[in-house]
């Protein structure tokens, strides 16, 4: 359903004129499912023409066919999953709140968990997770999962919250970093030289950026991106280094989608009907927008990539 009949879209606001080159005068915000409690991890599934996304409080993973327009669910119960990327070999990668723990759905639709304890205790509630180009595969966990019953269930914190490293060959889980607070949703440039990490109990939240060493070590942390009254959750990073964050649960004119380019300016901000929390880029070219906001799914063509390693799928 489009939610403007005009062109181009006024939900699609212009801050910065580095904006205009990234957008398409005759796209718009388009709602493309709903009846979410909480939508979340969104993950572009190319080769089925389709999109995955979380509904956390609901405990189910929901799928929105391409070809049809139509959304099911894919996996109920879901351990009340989080986030959700793929790996370089195109198997679902998914944080699980409930199990605690970071899975892999195989071919055969079995599920392997790649981590569910560091140092012989459980993981607090992994909650975001990328794959680096060495198929790598990075998480958050933070407690937001054990902390009630609403997307999770409640329980003690036994580890401190981190960001965790699962190295490709050896499956070794290391903490990379032990720093930010409440860390969130992450991403990485396209060169993968920088790791953006959301803060997301500091008062305001903040985006931190890391330098990455090709060993998967992390340096230079430093303030990439004052929030203000925003609320980033999740975000990705397009093909020239923008990055495009969920935002919102201020004022209503919040609410949707924020860019910034490589230097932490806003550019831009799509607005939607509600806060966005997490998003991808997805489509045949990459180019299209799929944006989790609480209760729907919005997407959006726009003029640009997304910089996901297994994008191509």
């Amino acid at each position: 359903m489009y939610l403007s009949e005009r062109y181009p879209d006024p939900a699609i606001r212009i801050l910065d004129e580095s904006f205009a080159k990234l957008v398409l005068a005759l796209a718009k915000v388009e709602r493309i499912s709903s009846d979410c409690r909480w939508a979340e991890g969104p993950v572009w599934m190319g080769d089925h023409h389709c999109l995955l996304w979380s509904d956390v409080p609901s405990n189910r993973i929901l799928r929105w066919d391409e070809r049809t327009g139509q959304t099911s669910v894919f996996r109920e119960p879901s351990n009340y999953a989080n986030g959700n990327t793929r790996d370089l070999q195109g198997r679902l990668i998914t944080c699980e709140h409930l199990g605690r723990r970071v899975t892999r759905t195989e071919y055969d639709g079995t599920i392997t968990v790649l981590a569910d304890t560091f140092n012989a205790k459980p993981l607090n509630s992994p909650n975001d997770v990328v794959v680096s180009s060495d198929g790598a595969v990075w998480f958050t966990d933070p407690p937001f999962g054990i902390a009630g019953y609403y997307q999770g269930e409640k329980a003690q914190q036994e580890i401190p919250e981190a960001t965790y490293r699962l190295a490709p060959k050896t499956g070794v889980l290391q903490v990379v970093d032990a720093t930010v607070q409440g860390p969130n949703g992450l991403a990485f440039s396209p060169d993968e030289k920088t790791l953006y990490v959301v803060q997301s109990r500091s008062a305001p939240r903040t985006l931190v950026a890391f330098d990455v060493a090709p060993d998967g070590t992390l340096s230079g942390k430093r303030d990439f991106i004052d929030a203000e009254a925003g609320t980033p959750d999740g975000f990705r990073v397009d093909i020239e280094g923008n990055l495009w964050c969920g935002w919102g649960m201020g004022t209503a004119e919040l609410d949707g989608v924020r860019i910034f380019n490589p230097k932490g300016q806003a550019i831009g901000h799509i607005a939607l009907p509600e806060r966005c929390a997490n998003l991808t880029f997805g489509g045949t070219h990459r180019n299209r927008l799929f944006m989790a906001s609480s209760t729907s799914v919005y997407s959006l063509f726009v003029n640009t990539q997304g910089a996901t390693v297994a994008s191509h799928f």
